[in-house]
């Protein structure tokens, strides 16, 4: 059985570009593939940061963590469960202040697990999550997608490249609180039509 895991950041909920083109490519690629949906809404704020005890936990092996690290690392278990199990990941997130949400970041640390998600080589890193493939839906109100200041397409693309998740296909409505931001944003949903037919 095929699963996406749609993995949603804003903070506007109903009124959040970046999620209803998410939620209309979630829809048909469901429908095309017949395909089970988890969804991980890190705009509620249950993602805790990294700090050096959780980090220590998330990195000892599973059989010799104590007690109190099997508490600390169970989300992050639980998050690089979700993403090992999918085939197909889209990810609605929206540009704030030139890059990704803080909780998209938390959410990064977490899963990033040398060993398990990505692992160290001769050559370098490596990642291992591979064989997946890979949607972002990106909505800005004033940063241009592609430009010198959006650091957060381009970091979300490498970071899903060092897991080993290399096929990725992004969807933007950018600049949309300017001139022409209905249509850019009626653009942006026909694309998502187009990849989701």
């Amino acid at each position: 059985m095929s699963t996406i895991l749609h993995i949603t950041a804003s903070i506007r909920d109903g009124e959040s570009v970046s999620r209803s083109l998410g939620n209309k490519l979630v829809d048909g690629l469901a429908t095309k593939k017949g395909a089970d949906v988890v969804t991980r809404d890190l705009s509620k704020n249950d993602i805790p940061f990294i700090d050096a005890e959780r980090f220590a936990a998330n990195l000892a092996p599973y059989a010799e963590r104590s007690d109190d690290q099997h508490q600390l690392a169970k989300i992050a278990d639980k998050l690089i469960e979700e993403l090992k199990a999918a085939d197909t990941l889209v990810f609605s997130v929206p540009i704030y202040n030139f890059s990704v949400p803080a909780t998209v970041k938390a959410w990064a640390d977490l899963v990033a697990r040398a060993g398990t998600t990505f692992q160290y080589t001769a050559n370098g890193p490596e990642g291992l999550l591979t064989g997946k493939k890979a949607y972002i839906t990106a909505a800005s109100g004033g940063t241009p997608v592609g430009s010198d200041m959006d650091f957060m397409t381009p970091w979300l693309k490498f970071f899903l490249g060092f897991l080993g998740i290399h096929d990725v296909e992004l969807v933007a409505a950018d600049g949309i609180m300017g001139e022409g931001g209905e249509e850019k944003i009626a653009e942006a949903h026909e694309e998502v039509e187009r990849l989701a037919a």
